[in-house]
């Protein structure tokens, strides 16, 4: 199965970073598509179907947990798994954003090897 994959993140540069470790794993992956804070990811949400969002907390406009609420609120949106990827590295807030929707986290800065680990127990490929 092929993933449509979504990057939710505020950098450019991140996004950018995000982009070569997926291409650098063997996961198959139809199309990546980036949002630069939680608003536009809902509208790409919207119109395309996506496997996994991979999602910073901290972002201008709308940050992640709020992308997430939306998420679980939307009949379309809910089964969505998404992954944070954060700085964040509190672990109540970990646990919070666990409780909160998310299926799983990465602290930044991580591995290549780290993040194959985290998407393969995620979307199970």
């Amino acid at each position: 199965m092929a993933l449509n994959i979504l990057i939710v993140d505020d950098s450019s540069l991140t996004r950018k970073a995000i982009r070569r470790i997926i291409d650098m794993l063997d996961l198959e992956v139809e199309q990546i598509l980036e949002a630069e804070n939680g608003s536009e990811a809902l509208k790409v949400l919207a119109k395309t179907n996506i496997d996994l969002v991979l999602a910073d907390l901290n972002m201008p406009e709308m940050g992640g947990i709020e992308m997430i609420y939306h998420m679980r609120g939307n009949e379309a949106t809910k089964n969505i798994p998404v992954v944070v990827v954060t700085t964040e590295s509190s672990t109540t807030r970990i646990e919070g954003l666990l409780a909160d929707g998310a299926k799983a986290y990465l602290h930044k800065p991580f591995t290549p090897e780290e993040f194959k680990e985290v998407i393969t127990q995620t979307v199970g490929v």
